[in-house]
């Protein structure tokens, strides 16, 4: 299961550390949040101690009104229970009762400057994408026309001198070779590049290129939704290739649907200009408009205008 300690929050969020605790390397291994009224308040059935606490105005009021016997005892059931961390919003002045009874069980305090509501959208926004289920698959990833396109087939096939031509007309890079892909919603899924090899590409002959050095900061892009899944084959004369596009192929990456077209590859055929196309014809098909299914339409209505003559 994926994790992320908290020095990374911290450093992403901009928070500062009112007590460090114990360790300030406590993994999160959830993007749920937390708001601890009802602990404040002494119900502690369910309560999820594995996720991040955040105290915004209305808590710390609460906290502020009670009587200090009760709320010393509610607090030592709430730092007890193994909680990773706390975060107080809205630079509010942390109460010394508060940090006192965090050291008691070294629970690290936080505190952001945004208001809770912001705080916690933000909060959720970064966990959820950095503890998304995510694969690493062999294939290209290039941005054409705002569309994440995913090219995959056998090693040698052509995907990168693929690639290459489409950055060459004006598309972007997102990762050669190796894509890293995480789930970061139901039905959404994103692609980058590993940190050691982005923006660079392999092309059998000359070797390792530098995309964003030799076409510019235009060329790249550090991460795409992938929309698009094209997959290159070697041409084989005895499958029978879809030619009119009425029958709609898929393929599942983590759990995900995502449209697939197939291209077979042999001397001749200009793919990127074929991916360019597939690109548009999809974009066509989203607005409502199947040319495929128009043809289809005319041809039908021909055969009944015959069929009437006839009559």
């Amino acid at each position: 299961m994926s994790s992320i300690p908290i020095d990374n929050i911290i450093k992403e969020l901009d928070l500062d550390v009112v007590y460090e605790g114990k360790s300030l390397s406590i993994d999160i291994g959830t993007s749920d949040i937390n708001r601890p009224g009802l602990q404040f308040a002494g119900f502690f059935d369910y309560f999820a101690q594995d996720r991040i606490q955040v105290i915004g105005k209305v808590e710390m009021t609460y906290l502020d009104s009670m009587d200090p016997v009760i709320r010393e005892e509610r607090l030592d059931c709430f730092f007890s229970s193994g909680i990773p961390c706390v975060v107080i919003s809205r630079s509010m002045d942390v109460p010394q009762y508060l940090i006192d009874s965090a050291k008691k069980y070294g629970c690290p305090v936080l505190r952001s400057k945004k208001v809770t509501t912001k705080l916690i959208h933000k909060l959720i926004s970064y966990l959820d994408s950095e503890l998304a289920p995510r694969i690493t698959r062999h294939g290209v990833l290039v941005d054409v026309y705002g569309v994440g396109i995913l090219l995959m087939g056998e090693s040698g096939i052509g995907k990168s001198e693929t690639a290459l031509e489409l950055i060459k007309r004006g598309h972007r890079l997102v990762a050669d070779d190796a894509v890293e892909i995480k789930k970061v919603a139901e039905n959404r899924l994103i692609g980058d590049s590993p940190d050691l090899i982005r923006h660079f590409m392999e092309i059998r002959g000359i070797g390792i290129i530098d995309i964003k050095a030799m076409y510019g900061v235009g060329a790249v892009i550090n991460s795409k939704a992938i929309d698009i899944v094209i997959y290159l084959e070697f041409w084989d004369n005895n499958k029978e290739y879809d030619r009119l596009g009425l029958a709609d192929e898929y393929t599942e990456i983590l759990g995900v649907k995502l449209p697939k077209i197939v291209l077979p590859v042999r001397p001749g055929r200009n793919l990127a200009i074929i991916v360019e196309v597939a690109v548009r014809n999809w974009r066509l098909r989203h607005m409502g408009y199947n040319a495929a299914q128009e043809l289809d339409n005319r041809l039908n209505s021909l055969i009944q205008a015959n069929d009437d003559r006839k009559d």
